[in-house]
């Protein structure tokens, strides 16, 4: 999914900023509108199965294991097999995606107060806020940053896998504050490499599949973020 920088600088050599400025803001907004979307569906799905019961039924059941596994397994899908796919089929992906990791979520309103996860719900919304602006406006080159959030990530995937077996309440707690820090991190990087991947010239379906990778990895910054602060500062039932 990469671009001709070339090209770019050319057409910006040429006069045509404001175009591509234009163009640069409506293709940031698509990404924007995919992950607002995707969210709103995952919430909608989470709040549905915990109040159906569906969670507590899947929870019992062998099935369990795979509503987990199946948003990664979809993930992995989308991140290396996207530019196989149709525009068509990559915004179906998405949208299942949001829809089953917002099944496997369905837990956290049996655990949490409902009045908890809206407030962590706006924390989260203004903190992502602030950091994809910085991340949009800042001249900064954020690629050390994301490196190092990078190798921080895969550190507490690997402190969680662990955890999953020792049960330590002190280790998820620094988990959980290395998370806030990290998905932080990370929305301000990932919205600059969104800004810096945009090129005019890409064709429909080209640039119909960048949103789609952007809004995926913008929308698990957000939710990842969500529920570090929420293992943080959410109050149980």
């Amino acid at each position: 999914m990469s671009y001709d920088q070339g090209n770019r600088w050319t057409a910006r050599a040429t006069g045509a900023d404001v175009g591509i400025d234009a163009g640069l803001r409506q293709y940031m907004l698509r990404i924007y509108g995919y992950m607002t979307g995707g969210l709103a569906l995952t919430g909608a799905v989470a709040y549905w199965a915990a109040a159906s019961g569906l969670y507590v039924q899947l929870a019992h059941s062998p099935l369990f294991f795979v509503i987990i596994l199946a948003p990664l397994a979809m993930a992995l899908v989308l991140g290396f097999g996207i530019q196989r796919m149709s525009l068509g089929a990559a915004q179906l992906a998405f949208w299942a995606y949001a829809a089953l990791f917002g099944l496997s979520l369905g837990g956290i309103f049996l655990v949490y107060t409902h009045s908890s996860i809206a407030r962590v719900f706006f924390i989260t919304a203004a903190t992502f806020l602030s950091m994809t602006l910085y991340g949009y406006t800042t001249r900064r080159d954020l690629t050390r940053l994301g490196s190092f959030m990078i190798m921080g990530l895969f550190g507490i995937v690997i402190a969680g896998l662990v955890n999953l077996f020792i049960g330590s309440t002190p280790l998820q707690l620094v988990i959980s504050v290395l998370g806030v820090v990290i998905f932080t991190g990370l929305t301000a990087y990932d919205t600059q490499m969104i800004k810096e991947n945009y090129w005019a010239g890409d064709g429909a379906a080209v640039a119909g599949k960048k949103a789609i990778i952007g809004a995926l990895n913008l929308y698990l910054d957000f939710v990842n973020l969500f529920l570090s602060l929420l293992q943080l500062m959410g109050d149980r039932r």
